[in-house]
């Protein structure tokens, strides 16, 4: 059962919260602004409602303490409150507060109000975990390889602006952003003769090389999460190219998914300007020449001339990432 903190200096107002609250959530009580501190570090409960006006230490200085501290920082915290001007509300935001509740209170509003920022920090807490685990699966991804961990997430960014540039919602943009970097968890399975081997790969190593699209899309497909939906997407086909030479299906034109075209030019714009064991770093001009080169054949036309428009923040970019 979550647990709630009711911070209040009038015992009338403790009395009536713990009986809204009672059949919903475990309740810790306290009369002061010290003590709601005090406990707050003690039980670590879900949330707080803090009454405003109280002796000694109001609820905006606690609130501010509360959100000052690493232990309690986190902790969401919803004024309860007979202050309803628009510079009462505004300053509690200021300070950290998440919501406000007004006095005389109604039962079933606090009741849903409370549930309502729960269930936020649940989300919160699914993405953070999903975060976590795309973070994990794309250096997995690279573990064995020569890669470094940077280029994922460079080259993730760089998708992020051509998505951007195209058009795309800016939540499509983050999913691209977050899915980009798993492109190659494949690899996970190639041998490291393989992937370590500094040099040119033989045509029966290229063979043994080439499964790893299937291999990451079949990993990231078993999760009906739209990220990793879109992560198994570009894995599969971020080598297919735009007149159907690539590879695993020898798709062409817009047979290739969207989210394939663009990981595409952002992951070899990056594997171009960047230093390997069997090859030096190409310049900036070098790589865009040879992209330009390989509009119409191996990337999508469109898609390198978004890329060509948003090169000024695509260089900005790679040189944050190099600092």
């Amino acid at each position: 059962m979550k647990k709630v903190l009711v911070v209040d200096d009038d015992p009338t107002n403790l009395q009536v919260l713990r009986q809204v609250l009672k059949n919903h959530f475990e309740t810790i009580f306290a009369t002061s602004g010290s003590k709601c501190i005090e406990l707050a570090k003690k039980y670590h409960p879900d949330i707080i409602l803090l009454d405003v006006m109280m002796p000694d230490m109001n609820g905006y200085e606690t609130c501010q303490k509360l959100k000052l501290d690493s232990e309690t920082s986190n902790i969401p915290v919803i004024f309860v409150t007979a202050m309803s001007e628009v510079v009462d509300e505004t300053k509690g935001f200021d300070v950290g507060a998440v919501d406000y509740i007004l006095k005389p209170i109604c039962g079933p509003i606090v009741i849903r109000r409370v549930k309502t920022h729960l269930s936020l920090i649940k989300v919160q807490e699914l993405e953070s975990s999903h975060h976590a685990a795309i973070f994990m699966l794309g250096e997995a991804g690279h573990y064995n390889d020569n890669d470094t961990g940077v280029h994922i997430w460079r080259m993730a960014a760089y998708a992020r602006i051509i998505a951007n540039c195209m058009g795309w919602s800016v939540e499509q943009q983050e999913l691209i952003e977050l899915s980009a970097p798993l492109h190659d968890t494949g690899k996970i399975g190639i041998p490291d003769s393989i992937l370590k081997a500094e040099r040119s790969l033989t045509e029966e190593e290229w063979v043994i090389m080439k499964t790893h699209s299937e291999i990451g899309a079949n990993i990231l497909s078993k999760s009906d999460c739209h990220v990793f939906k879109m992560a198994a997407e570009i894995a599969l086909h971020h080598h297919e190219k735009w007149d159907g030479s690539g590879y695993p299906s020898g798709l062409s034109g817009e047979e290739i998914p969207m989210s394939a075209r663009i990981v595409a030019v952002a992951d070899v714009f990056d594997a171009l300007t960047m230093e390997r064991p069997y090859k030096k770093a190409w310049s900036v001009d070098d790589a865009v020449e040879e992209i330009k080169a390989s509009s119409g054949s191996h990337f999508d036309p469109n898609i390198v001339e978004c890329f060509i428009r948003t090169l000024p923040d695509i260089i900005k970019e790679k040189e944050k990432w190099e600092k």
